[in-house]
């Protein structure tokens, strides 16, 4: 239920946790026009307050001892990429489990296209894309090549997305496009796949990706904007109010299709980061009204990418990955992350950096050391971060100790050791992997943590889904039973404020994330206690979200 109107309303008898540390319980909320007025016991209401002749006034809905929680802020999500996605071939289990099984989805979308469609992608004009595969998952136990994929598809063009949205895999129409060859060199940051010949494989690593993204056909913007709405009604199924959209692999400026969506009926809030590598030369026009924070839309920073992935073997690491010598690779070049830097000083909006691997992080926290903080805290308690950090799956304890000096933000994704298991046990192995995105560890030292999911860059149907994320960082057990947990689970309570207050004051989302007067009235309410039900049930909770819009 979505409940809009502005009317007084007194919602009791619930067991609420707040996500405020200072009054994380309480039984009882008044919620006016969009917003928490009181929250508490509903016997502490003394019979003279301002709450008691609000609350004799109010339309009173009894929850029934039901489980409230604040809504989940999403602190990193590329919602845009997501919301394409949903239109491609998903190369996940249970619909996809082998090389085989997707070279059949991609010849079943070839033999369904029109005879326009088929002429369209003669000319480049139209590809068969797809997301998510993990060769970790395949039954091959191996990627797929342009071999395989022109066997579903030879005259059409295809792209299939690896799930951590770094490596891509193309058919030889695609490579022909794109003008790909033998010849063709590795660009700075990002590598050709090639077999024993020499030949590409189709397999295009980090910034490979972009010779061949600049020919697939973009969708109108008002496609998008309806993609970004219908968006919208999974994620409040979901009970995710709010979202970091942190980019996108081309130049789209997607502020101005989150504002048209938000008029089209898009509920949540968005703060919009520019993936910075396709910025830098030609910056977008940024004005102080974009960049507020109370708005719906805002503009909130800059990203860089630094690193690539742990299953793609591609974050760069101080310790080889197993079985090799290779160390992954630095994919930002210092011309872009200056450029970043710059642009983000100049607006007073953050900087973040994708930073997987132990060399990727100190590279950054190096850089920005000796840098004063030129955000604006805002009317928050807390300090809005200058610099947040993503995924950081091996942080030293020297970047610890910095982030905690200076406030930085860590922003981890547990969802990604829990579904890419296979591929973290064959790069890292068991023990290595017991170490990685240490969170109790993190936070213990004082570090500022956020959860989130990085859909859909990550191997799960439901990517965007909190439950599944939480449950993950509760347990450290795979999808698939394997225990990896170590010394680094962390509470249920936790892993909630790390989801909600904590992500919406790393996003500059002030009076988001917790529910306390003045806060904004967006609230779960759950089917089952998710605090006292088996942690491996986590993610069969329903919800029932309601927002303030």
């Amino acid at each position: 239920m979505n409940r809009t109107e502005k009317k007084t309303r007194f919602y009791r008898n619930a067991k609420i946790f707040t996500s405020d540390c200072d009054n994380p319980r309480a039984d009882s909320m008044l919620i006016s026009d969009g917003r928490i007025k009181w929250v508490g016991f509903e016997e502490s209401i003394g019979e003279d307050s301002e709450a008691a002749s609000l609350a004799r006034d109010a339309e009173t809905i009894d929850l029934g001892g039901h489980t409230v929680l604040p809504g989940f802020v999403d602190a990193h999500m590329h919602p845009i990429m997501l919301a394409d996605y949903s239109t491609m071939i998903s190369a996940l289990p249970p619909a996809v489990c082998s090389v085989a099984e997707l070279v059949e989805k991609v010849g079943e979308a070839c033999r369904s296209l029109s005879n326009s469609e088929i002429e369209l992608a003669k000319k480049g004009k139209y590809w068969i894309r797809g997301w998510g595969y993990d060769e970790g998952k395949f039954s091959e136990h191996r990627a797929p090549n342009r071999y395989d994929l022109d066997r579903g598809a030879a005259d059409v063009p295809v792209l299939i997305h690896r799930t951590c949205a770094h490596v891509v895999c193309v058919n030889s129409k695609a490579l022909e496009i794109a003008g790909i060859t033998a010849s063709t060199p590795d660009p700075e940051g990002g590598q050709i796949e090639r077999d024993e010949n020499g030949e590409p494989t189709g397999v295009l690593r980090e910034n490979a990706k972009n010779l061949v993204e600049p020919f697939l056909p973009v969708p109108s913007h008002d496609e998008l904007v309806q993609q970004i709405v219908s968006l919208g009604e999974i994620l409040r199924k979901q009970g995710v109010v709010a979202v970091a959209d942190m980019g996108l692999f081309d130049s789209t400026d997607t502020y101005s299709y989150f504002v048209d969506a938000a008029k089209a009926g898009f509920k949540q809030r968005v703060a919009v980061y520019y993936m910075w590598q396709y910025f830098y030369k030609n910056p977008p026009v940024v004005t102080p009204e974009m960049c507020d924070r109370g708005n719906q839309i805002f503009v909130a920073g800059t990203k860089t990418v630094g690193d690539g992935s742990i299953s793609g073997r591609t974050a760069w690491v101080y310790e080889p990955y197993l079985g090799g010598s290779d160390c992954g690779m630095q994919v930002c070049s210092d011309e872009v992350l200056e450029s970043a830097i710059a642009f983000a000083k100049k607006h007073g909006i953050q900087l973040s950096m994708h930073a997987m691997g132990g060399r990727a992080i100190d590279r950054i926290i190096d850089r920005m050391s000796g840098e004063k903080c030129w955000t604006d805290s805002g009317s928050g308690s807390a300090l809005w971060p200058h610099l947040r950090l993503e995924h950081l799956t091996e942080p030293t304890g020297h970047a610890i100790d910095e982030a905690v000096k200076n406030g930085y933000a860590f922003v981890t994704q547990p969802i990604f050791a829990y579904s890419e298991i296979e591929s973290y046990l064959k790069n890292f192995g068991l023990e290595r992997t017991k170490q990685a995105y240490p969170i109790r560890t993190m936070l213990e030292k004082g570090v500022n943590v956020v959860l989130s999911t990085d859909a859909p860059a990550t191997s799960w149907a439901t990517p965007s889904d909190p439950l599944p994320n939480i449950k993950a960082a509760v347990t450290r057990c795979a999808y698939n039973g394997i225990d990896y947990s170590g010394a680094e689970t962390i509470d249920i309570e936790t892993a909630i404020r790390l989801y909600t207050r904590q992500a919406a004051l790393a996003v500059g989302m002030e009076d988001s994330g917790w529910l306390h007067a003045g806060a904004r009235a967006d609230f779960l309410v759950l089917s089952d206690d998710i605090f006292t039900i088996d942690p491996e049930k986590i993610d069969t909770i329903t919800l029932e979200t309601h927002m303030a819009q």
